[in-house]
């Protein structure tokens, strides 16, 4: 750990109350005043553009850039970020007449956008500038510009850019979710794109085979904890604990469901029953109404069926149309697959 600041130096719960406030009547400041008319011109020209929208801009409106155009890609929107440094080094060689590009300034003056736009235009661009003081000379050269209403930064000095950036991408964002909407984007074409992490895995688990459904990932035959219900409690311990389930499987003798025992019901039933535990069988503690689910159900759905009301359980068994056991899909299985 790093030394502590000197006993001079705090931020105060009522410091940091103040400045939310103020950064949030500044953003209030930049919905009340937005011109939905401009906003409107430039989704549509997003959405008719046959070629790729070029996104650019210096310093911290550059990271605003590039993440409004990977955000972009993720939704299948044909885009990219130009740096205007290189872009006059050779990269303006990728602009052309079916493309737009899309330039990010607060003032407008930014010597190095302001060199791009002859150079953009020369190659039959659709310019569109995206800045905050009015008048200013880039918004003069460009086909066309949204102007995105800046009271003044949160920044004691009012240069620092922290809610122009915050306005820049609050509304590159909600552009794109505009764009996504207009298309008709599926979570299955989003999931496409999301290989991995959970938000891919979630939705593309249904179409790889190997993990598609609950019958794919689940225990099953030696693995399962599995216990009649006549079984003494106390005899079923090694069974309870071995199989890293967290359960007892109570079956009958045709091998049908009768319920389920977890580690926690055996902590309850310890505390209440003391040494009378000994004498207990499962089938008198066990929870004779579980959460059970298909082979066939998507593993997906096994997850949301896990953390749905009343509380999230930690396991489902796997039965079949007789309520016959054929496995049980845990938490951690479905975790460890992907989801």
């Amino acid at each position: 750990m790093g030394s502590l600041p000197p006993s001079h130096l705090d931020i105060t719960k009522e410091n940091l109350e103040t400045l939310f406030k103020s950064q949030q009547d500044l953003l209030n400041h930049f919905f009340k005043h937005l011109s939905l008319s401009q906003i409107l011109s430039f989704s549509r020209l997003l959405l008719s553009t046959s070629g790729t929208v070029f996104f650019t801009g210096v310093g911290k409106s550059a990271f605003v850039a590039q993440k409004i155009s990977q955000t972009l890609i993720s939704l299948s929107f044909p885009s990219s970020f130009l740096s205007p440094l290189d872009a006059l080094h050779g990269d303006i060689a990728s602009l052309s007449s079916s493309d737009v590009l899309v330039l990010f300034s607060k003032s407008g003056a930014t010597k190095e956008l302001l060199r791009l736009v002859p150079c953009a235009k020369a190659r039959g661009v659709f310019l569109v500038s995206l800045t905050s003081v009015p008048g200013n000379p880039l918004a003069g050269l460009c086909d066309m510009n949204v102007h995105l209403p800046l009271e003044r930064e949160l920044c004691p000095f009012d240069l620092a850019p922290v809610t122009s950036t915050a306005i820049q991408m609050v509304f590159g964002d909600t552009i794109a979710v505009a764009l996504m909407a207009a298309r008709n984007l599926t979570k299955e074409e989003y999931g496409a794109n999301h290989p991995a992490g959970r938000i891919g895995k979630s939705l593309i688990l249904r179409f790889d085979h190997k993990v598609e459904n609950v019958k794919d990932v689940m225990k099953k035959k030696d693995e399962l904890p599995v216990c009649k219900e006549g079984d003494l409690i106390m005899d079923q311990l090694v069974e309870l604990t071995s199989k890293g389930c967290g359960c007892l499987l109570v079956v009958d003798e045709g091998h049908r469901l009768i319920g389920t025992f977890t580690d926690g019901d055996l902590r309850r039933t310890l505390k209440a029953s003391g040494e009378g535990i000994f004498k207990l069988s499962v089938g008198e503690m066990c929870n004779r109404k579980p959460r059970t689910i298909g082979p066939e159900t998507m593993a997906v759905e096994a997850m949301k069926k896990m953390e749905s009301p009343p509380s999230p359980v930690q396991f489902l068994p796997v039965v079949n149309e007789d309520n016959t056991l054929i496995g049980i899909v845990t938490l951690h299985g479905l975790v460890s697959a992907g989801l």
